[in-house]
């Protein structure tokens, strides 16, 4: 694992890097991993999604510090590195996450999540860092039919069902044609600190609440859409194989990268090895459909893949077994 890897290198400090949003469910994962493995890491959040106990195992590192900052503040990256003024990476993963919350506060989620990015971008550039990595999303492909899903079926025409989808089309667009940006479009990540309480959780974290408390696990329709569903380690390993920090893998290439496992798991299936895995009780409950509801989402991640040797390594089973158990 990428943490045992890195224990040989703590107190080892060999440049530090950016990490917005690092109160949230990500971020939190990516500052840990990167603290292993030596890096100096200055955390920014302002706790609109973030919880401060996701900082729990690392807020007291020597090496960690905090800023409680929001990422539409100007001049940000540079005040940063004022302070430390070995900056060299910025890994932008702080948004607004919700899509409800941004079909009702679109202007808001356009200047949070592409305005801002944009500028930090630009930031990043001129104050010389070596890489940004931005924290794409699947939603940049909008109403996308075809599956497998290739980064190039994202365009300016590409039909996008939310101002989040839309926000991070641009900002994507923005990273990866910048000589030093890539942007990451992320499926379905689940893995522990995901707040299954919370209006911008997974069904993974939803269901394995349900099951530990023996509630319905609600599968809406037929429950036959599918999702491809990406444990959160194997997300750490590919932003850190992005910016060049991975001890095993080679750098991506500034660009825009689908990450994913490359296989599907329809939602009924998905209940049924929760419910297996877990013994429990619960049932699985059959609600209407969702309008709007995407049928298939499925990544095709061969340039990633290609680039770096990327590989997810955690199973579904093993890991939901690990969420059950923890």
């Amino acid at each position: 694992m990428l943490v045992e890897e890195g224990m040989e290198k703590l107190n080892q400090p060999q440049g530090s890097c950016v990490v917005t949003g690092v109160a949230g469910f990500v971020g939190s994962h990516l500052a840990e991993v990167l603290l292993s493995l030596g890096r100096r890491v200055v955390g920014v959040d302002n706790f609109f999604s973030g919880k401060p106990e996701n900082m729990e195992t690392f807020r007291s590192h020597p090496n960690f510090s905090f800023q409680e900052r929001c990422i539409t503040e100007p001049g940000l990256l540079a005040e940063i590195q004022g302070v430390q003024q070995d900056l060299t990476h910025c890994f932008h993963l702080a948004a607004i996450v919700s899509v409800p919350y941004s079909m009702e506060n679109m202007e808001e989620t356009l200047r949070v999540n592409h305005a801002a990015s944009v500028v930090l971008l630009e930031e990043a550039r001129s104050l010389g860092l070596q890489r940004f990595v931005f924290a794409g999303s699947a939603a940049e492909y909008g109403a996308e039919t075809r599956m497998p899903i290739r980064e190039v079926y994202a365009h300016n025409g590409s039909e996008h069902r939310s101002p989040y989808g839309q926000a991070k089309y641009w900002a994507s667009r923005a990273v990866s044609t910048c000589s030093m940006g890539v942007a990451l479009r992320f499926f379905n990540i689940y893995g522990p600190r995901q707040d299954p309480g919370s209006p911008y959780s997974g069904v993974i974290s939803r269901f394995v609440e349900s099951a530990r408390t023996g509630r319905p696990l609600t599968v809406h329709g037929d429950g036959s859409q599918s999702r491809d569903f990406v444990h959160v380690s194997d997300c750490v390993s590919a932003y850190l194989a992005a910016a060049g920090l991975h001890p095993r893998l080679t750098c991506a290439q500034p660009g825009c990268y689908n990450i994913g496992t490359g296989k599907g798991t329809t939602i009924l299936e998905l209940a049924q090895i929760i419910t297996s895995l877990s013994g429990s009780t619960s049932r699985i409950a059959s609600v209407p459909p969702r309008a709007g509801d995407i049928p298939h989402s499925l990544a095709n991640i061969e340039a990633f893949v290609t680039a770096t040797g990327w590989q997810t390594e955690v199973s579904l089973e093993a890991g939901l077994r690990g969420l059950l158990e923890s």
